[in-house]
């Protein structure tokens, strides 16, 4: 069974008096350990069908499956929960919390958590001195975000998005504030943690120079798929 499957989403917003069609009829599946990138020009719609896929969005028409369960006929709560421990996001404009440390941003997801998904303090001191070694921060594990690059800030936002060992993570444009260098360097860590911790990436660019980390591509063009490859 996929990890996640699209069946013939589409997805209308009104503006105005204007209805606006971000999808038009999407589908496509994902599985577990993909890194898929999901590209297209402004307008696309990469950013709607990565709302669809992290539950943020229902769609207008069609089906998205996450884990074999249909989101439109899950409640509120189930839907938080999805978010909460299935779905990791990162975001190009990092969203870190500017009051907390590396350490305490990259922990924050996991005090959301009732159960604290069964770890002890020390575990989870463990798991989130792990990752933020593993992106390459242990020498900032105190600094605070404005204290950051942007690199070493969209470096948190990963390490943040992982701590919980999400099956999905979701990054909307990843490296559009960041120099290509850097975007490249962010690209390149994200794949190497896929490959360590097999999990499943979808992330939207409109920089063709990322393509290359991709193991599949979906073009997007006016909210339909142009090709696969």
């Amino acid at each position: 069974m996929p990890l996640i499957e699209v069946k013939n989403a589409k997805k209308d917003y009104p503006l105005g008096k204007t209805l606006v069609h971000a999808l038009r009829g999407v589908s496509l599946t994902v599985e577990q350990g993909d890194f898929f990138s999901i590209v297209g020009p402004s307008g696309s719609g990469k950013t709607t069908l990565l709302n669809l896929i992290g539950c943020i969005d229902h769609p207008t028409e069609g089906e998205v499956i996450i884990d074999g369960k249909n989101i439109s006929h899950l409640s509120d709560k189930e839907l938080t929960n999805i978010r909460l421990y299935k779905v990791g996001f990162i975001f190009q404009t990092f969203n870190l919390i500017p009051v907390l440390n590396v350490r305490e941003n990259v922990e924050f997801p996991l005090l959301l958590m009732k159960d604290k998904a069964g770890l002890t303090k020390k575990e989870i001191n463990e798991r989130v001195e792990k990752l933020i070694e593993e992106v390459g921060l242990k020498d900032f594990i105190t600094h605070k975000p404005a204290e950051l690059s942007g690199g070493q800030r969209q470096r948190v936002a990963i390490a943040r998005a992982l701590v919980t060992k999400p099956a999905i993570v979701l990054a909307d444009e990843p490296t559009a504030n960041l120099d290509s260098e850097t975007g490249e360097n962010i690209l390149a860590i994200m794949r190497r943690l896929n490959e360590i911790e097999n999990t499943t990436f979808i992330f939207s660019t409109h920089n063709p120079d990322v393509l290359k980390y991709a193991k599949r591509i979906i073009r997007l063009r006016d909210g339909l798929i142009m090709s696969e490859e």
